[in-house]
């Protein structure tokens, strides 16, 4: 390896190679049941929503009709089955349209009839129905509140489960006695299916006790309507052992791990020795990248001559804690921010973090990636990487330093990649 586009286009590569193993053209169709005697429903949600229906469209023998939601931008083109965009992370009135449509296309459906229930990352967000007596408005002063507190992200979805009309398994309970198949895209640590867009057809073990002990461990204020809601024992959402699950199924098709295992087999064709830290590193993402820096200095400094390059890969969900406003970024780049700054410039290190689906936070990018240049291009700009980093505002640097990956959204959902490549000691450019 001899420049410095030489490294950044291998850790590109590598995304590229993790992307393909959550392709919903390649993971759906081999899990598409069979036909029922009566109707198909299809209801989709999440990132990778509309893909997935298009996936299930293009291999389904049969009749079908259905609704999928995704995020503004993430829509493709669908014979029968109608795409709907809506806002995400924070609902909006499309997502509270689009789910009250969603959960009417289930009602009245008997037991010869399958709904067939595509989930993915971001669906939580995208299906905005309120519980009967809260308003959008209510829900999204709550889910932004959640956002900003740093609450992992099994813990919002406790809040989130109960306070809606349709996750929390509710989807299942109104589409009983149909047959509902779930195949689900996991964009969340440890692949709990009542965890992946809030489970609308996966009994809920979380309870209303629960989701208050969230909201007061994070110091939430939320309004009086929300707070008399948890208070209601109507409000809890249905639990294991339901008669209405019992002729329900989840199939996993795509995890984070299975991203993580393409990246690793990847890099380990190239040549390189791969250590996997696995695919459900949570925590904040200042705090990540501040640790993976000491490991691949560690390496780094214990390497000689002749060895064989290293890659540091890594998959999960890290948080961000906003406590002030004005910084933009999401936590991809501000994990490799952090991870910069510890790296301090080190000629032999580069680094690649990214959201799969192809939007880290909320700006246009999925993550970007850092070479021993970065922080010294970002000097040269005025900028200084510890006060970004301290302004949660690591987008603003890395658009000026040209570090950033966009790609647009990529269709999947199967959380953050990360990968540090560590060179040994040699002659010439390091």
């Amino acid at each position: 390896m001899n420049s410095y586009d030489e490294a950044r286009s291998v850790l590109r590569g590598l995304f590229d190679a993790g992307l393909k193993a959550a392709d919903p053209a390649i993971c759906v169709p081999p899990h598409l049941p069979s036909p029922p005697k009566g109707r198909t429903i299809v209801v989709a949600a999440g990132k990778a929503a509309a893909s997935m229906a298009r996936a299930v469209e293009d291999n389904w023998p049969g009749e079908l009709e259905g609704i999928a939601v995704t995020r503004y931008g993430h829509g493709v083109s669908c014979k029968t089955i109608e795409v709907i965009e809506a806002s995400h992370p924070v609902p909006d009135d499309r997502g509270e349209v689009a789910a009250r449509k969603l959960l009417k296309t289930v009602e009245g459906l008997g037991s010869e009839d399958l709904v067939l229930c595509l989930i993915s990352g971001g669906g939580s967000a995208l299906l905005g129905l309120p519980a009967e007596g809260l308003t959008l408005d209510q829900k999204k002063a709550v889910n932004k509140a959640l956002l900003a507190s740093g609450a992992p992200i099994g813990e919002m979805n406790t809040v989130r489960k109960h306070l809606s009309s349709i996750k929390g398994g509710r989807l299942a309970q109104a589409a009983f006695p149909a047959r509902v198949v779930t195949l689900g895209i996991s964009d969340v640590p440890g692949d709990d299916p009542s965890v992946i867009a809030s489970g609308p057809t996966v009994a809920d073990s979380t309870t209303l006790s629960d989701a208050v002990r969230v909201i007061e461990k994070y110091g939430i204020d939320i309004p009086d309507a929300v707070r008399a809601h948890l208070r209601k024992p109507e409000s809890e959402t249905p639990k294991p052992g339901d008669a209405v699950f019992a002729n329900t199924e989840f199939v996993l098709i795509a995890k984070p791990a299975d991203m993580v295992e393409a990246v690793v087999a990847a890099g380990r064709g190239m040549g390189y020795e791969v250590v996997s830290l696995g695919a459900d590193i949570e925590g904040e993402a200042r705090e990540v990248g501040a640790e993976q820096a000491q490991r691949a200095l560690g390496i780094a400094n214990g390497m000689k001559p002749g060895d064989t390059p290293v890659l540091i890969v890594s998959g999960g969900e890290t948080t961000v804690t906003v406590d002030h406003e004005g910084g933009r970024g999401g936590r991809d780049c501000e994990y490799l921010l952090s991870l910069a700054v510890g790296l301090d410039s080190h000629p032999r290190i580069f680094a690649l973090a990214c959201d799969t689906d192809g939007i880290d936070g909320s700006e246009d990018n999925a993550g970007a990636i850092i070479d021993p240049d970065t922080l010294a291009r970002a000097a040269e700009k005025g900028l200084d990487a510890s006060k970004h980093l301290s302004a949660h505002d690591s987008y603003t640097l890395f658009s000026a330093t040209g570090d950033l990956v966009v790609t647009g959204p990529t269709l999947t959902n199967v959380n953050d990649l990360r990968v540090i490549l560590v060179l040994p000691p040699a002659e010439g450019a390091f």
